[in-house]
């Protein structure tokens, strides 16, 4: 876990990365906010970035990340100031799951490219199959067909992952069947995400998760103030994207009218 402290702190945002990546990839949006006065707490998700060497894309449950960012919501606490949690793709998952299975003191939820559904899922054919490999083999490692490439627009933050060696394009089946049963399962409990202020930014263009999907869910969302924003031609990485400036000053504009 690392944490910015600003002086005189209007607020806290906890940030949660998403799949493959890790912590450092969020330098220009931590500055960000910490230029705006907010504390930031962050950290890497087990199984990614600086927490292993060893088994980087693998882990045993999908509760290992609630467990985490429960941590971070903890830690945000001890500020005594109003929360507001970011999640980015999977970690957008994982705060959805987060919140739907705890109750914990947030002032208001973002949202970008949540992962509740792929643009290029498995077939039929190879879902069946890693669930019966799941079983036998669950640290089996596989390519997960994700890349810098397919999430940004933008070429400097494309080349600075390809060079990135906590950048991680293997995952184990055992993480792919606990993304699929979270995804599944963020949907059918969509009645117990709690009544928070609530802003999804979602990329247009996204390569990566299924804007279909996140509208859907959006939709049957029952918080009384919510918001889905969605830039047409940015790609899945909307705080990485050319247009990063204007996301950021729309999500600003959000917290700032809850404080």
């Amino acid at each position: 876990m690392w944490v910015w402290e600003a002086n005189n702190p209007r607020g806290v945002l906890v940030i949660v990365h998403g799949a493959n990546e890790h912590h450092g990839r969020y330098k220009w949006l931590i500055e960000q906010w910490y230029a705006e006065g907010f504390n930031v707490v962050i950290g890497d998700l087990p199984g990614q970035g600086e927490t292993t060497k060893k088994e980087r894309g693998h882990i045993d449950s999908f509760d290992e990340y609630i467990t985490v960012i429960e941590e971070w919501i903890k830690k945000a606490e001890s500020y005594q100031v109003p929360i507001f949690i970011l999640g980015h793709s999977m970690g957008g998952l994982a705060v959805i799951r987060t919140l739907q299975e705890k109750e914990l003191p947030i002032t208001g939820v973002l949202l970008s490219s949540p992962c509740l559904g792929l643009v290029n899922p498995p077939s039929i054919f190879l879902d069946i199959l890693t669930k019966g490999i799941n079983i036998f083999i669950p640290r089996l490692r596989i390519n997960s067909g994700v890349s810098v490439d397919n999430a940004t627009r933008s070429e400097m933050v494309r080349d600075e992952g390809l060079r990135d060696p906590l950048y991680n394009k293997y995952v184990s089946i055992r993480w792919y069947r606990e993304l699929a049963g979270a995804m599944i399962q963020a949907s059918k409990e969509v009645n117990k995400f709690p009544n928070l202020p609530l802003l999804v930014l979602q990329g247009g263009d996204d390569k990566i998760v299924d804007k279909t999907a996140v509208k859907q869910w959006f939709n049957h969302v029952t918080s009384n103030e919510k918001t889905y924003k969605e830039y047409p031609h940015l790609y899945h990485e909307v705080f990485n994207e050319p247009e990063k400036e204007e996301v950021f000053t729309y999500a600003l504009s959000f917290v700032k009218a809850l404080l």
